[in-house]
């Protein structure tokens, strides 16, 4: 499947679920991207998000599509702007705004047209007003260089065909000294040809993953020190729900992405 296809099975996936949520009304499960319908709550709660994060948001930001929590590791501080990338209802960005307080800024990126209309109903349900969400592609991210203090992702780079590009894109959005608070999905070993070459799986963050040797490559190349790829032994048991039987908690784990853009 060619880098272009990938992007748009991705978009279709992903605006599909958004218009499903919509669709189901705000309490009932949307399909997620991994398996079948699950309570979104029950699957942050998994993820690590606490009872608090959980409703300090909008009813209907949190569709339970991530893989981790990069909440837990920002270590956001009040007057930071961030950038979450792959921002989908907006879950992540409303949790951060809380952090950064009303003299910080969040920015939410998302290609999908469907999920950035959901994220902004969410917004407006809330009269947030130190939040904004843009229409981009994370390899081309519409804003200017230098401008986060950090940089969040929940489970998003691993559906995009040309990683480096999106830590290189990271690296030149972050001001000096700033820094990458990533949840993602990272393969530990080689997927059965059956598994990689499964389009459902493409959309549902396994069949794109990388290895950890490969992002720690990229993220040090697009210049970022102080890298680390944690693998969360403890995700065996969320992924294995996401393919019932298929066996895929053997081949993929999520993991924490961090890395810090040097000071001037």
């Amino acid at each position: 499947m060619d880098r272009q296809m990938q992007k748009e099975l991705v978009r279709w996936r992903y605006g599909g679920i958004a218009e499903a949520a919509s669709a189901a009304g705000c309490c009932a499960p949307a399909s997620s991207c991994c398996g079948p319908s699950l309570d979104p709550a029950s699957k942050s709660r998994e993820m690590g998000y606490s009872e608090a994060d959980l409703a300090a948001v909008p009813d209907g930001a949190n569709l339970g599509l991530g893989c981790g929590n990069p909440q837990a590791i920002a270590a956001l501080k009040p007057g930071e702007t961030v950038i979450d990338l792959g921002s989908g209802a907006g879950f992540d960005c409303f949790l951060a705004a809380g952090q950064v307080g009303a003299t910080g800024y969040v920015i939410g990126v998302d290609m999908t047209h469907e999920m950035l209309n959901k994220a902004r109903e969410n917004a407006a349900k809330i009269g947030v007003r130190n939040v904004e969400f843009r229409l981009g592609e994370l390899e081309h991210l519409p804003v200017a260089d230098n401008t986060a203090d950090a940089i969040l992702s929940n489970c998003v780079i691993n559906l995009v065909p040309d990683k480096a590009q999106v830590y290189r894109e990271a690296f030149r959005a972050l001001k000096p000294g700033g820094r990458l608070a990533i949840s993602d999905v990272v393969n530990k070993a080689p997927l059965p040809a059956k598994l990689k070459e499964d389009p459902s799986l493409l959309c549902g963050c396994i069949a794109g993953a990388s290895t950890m040797q490969e992002t720690e490559t990229w993220l040090t190349e697009a210049g970022f020190v102080d890298v680390r790829v944690t693998p969360k032994a403890e995700s065996r048991e969320l992924i294995s729900t996401w393919v019932p039987g298929s066996g895929i908690e053997e081949f993929v784990v999520s993991a924490t992405v961090e890395g810090r853009k040097p000071p001037v």
